[in-house]
């Protein structure tokens, strides 16, 4: 893609569920320029979906399980990815929140389903960061997903907007601290893409339409375009970008309204 080479690198890819995930789709990318991928999966339910996808494009790519709510299991799966040699780069595409919390009013968000949203949504960027970076011994990039909900008010959004703007300060704060090791920390924030945690937010078809109407390019965004993002993101052509939330939404995010 592009003339970008990812060859002889090997990158993490967390949060493929099915064929229309955004980690699919930056995971196509990097495969499309040479990279290694070692797939992980959150539990049986997801297994066979994901061993599907992986068997019929990428054949071989080793495919890991991993809880993110669980410092046994992330500390496993270190243990497990160590195996494949340096690591040069991690996709963080990790959200959950409630159904019940992401519709309404905010207000209403109980004390376990915000806990919930962030344990599972910002902190574990953190958590799997904080044992995988030791890994990355030739530098390397971390990408994680985002969304404009974390700087402003959408209906039904709700706790996981709160979330996001976790996970924003989380980016500033890893990049800060895996600097020096030659570890890039970047954000992309998507506009509206139909994925199947997308469906969980109340109203989303009415959101994603509204993006149709308002965006400059009046269009919503595409999951390739976002891995094309992810791709630039990961190569030695954003050497010098760390600690940026990156736009990918056809100008959503410029609009008032």
């Amino acid at each position: 893609m592009n003339g970008i080479s990812l060859q002889k690198k090997t990158f993490l890819i967390m949060g493929v569920a099915n064929q229309r995930s955004i980690a699919w789709a930056v995971a196509r990318a990097y495969a499309a320029a040479g990279a290694r991928l070692i797939f992980t999966y959150q539990d049986e339910r997801f297994k066979s979906k994901v061993e599907r996808l992986v068997e019929a494009e990428m054949p071989g790519s080793p495919l890991l399980p991993c809880n993110v709510s669980s410092d046994a299991e992330i500390e496993r799966l270190v243990k497990e990815v160590e195996a494949y040699g340096v690591l040069h780069g991690l996709v963080h595409s990790i959200a959950y929140a409630r159904k019940e919390e992401l519709a309404g009013m905010y207000v209403h968000t109980s004390r376990e389903g915000f806990r919930l949203a962030h344990d599972i949504s910002a902190y574990s960027l953190t958590a799997v960061t904080r044992h995988l970076y030791p890994l990355m011994k030739e530098g390397g990039s971390i990408i994680t997903l985002t969304f404009q909900g974390s700087q402003r008010a959408i209906p039904n959004y709700n706790v996981m907007g709160v979330a996001k703007a976790s996970l924003e300060a989380s980016v500033r704060y890893l990049a800060r601290d895996l600097g020096p090791f030659g570890i890039r920390v970047n954000a992309i924030s998507a506009g509206p893409v139909r994925t199947i945690s997308a469906k969980g937010v109340a109203g989303f078809d009415r959101m994603l339409h509204h993006a149709r109407e308002i965006t400059p390019l009046q269009r919503p965004v595409e999951a390739s375009e976002v891995a094309g993002a992810a791709l630039f993101l990961a190569s030695d052509l954003a050497s010098a970008v760390t600690g940026t939330i990156l736009y990918v939404d056809c100008g959503y995010h410029i609009m008032g309204a």
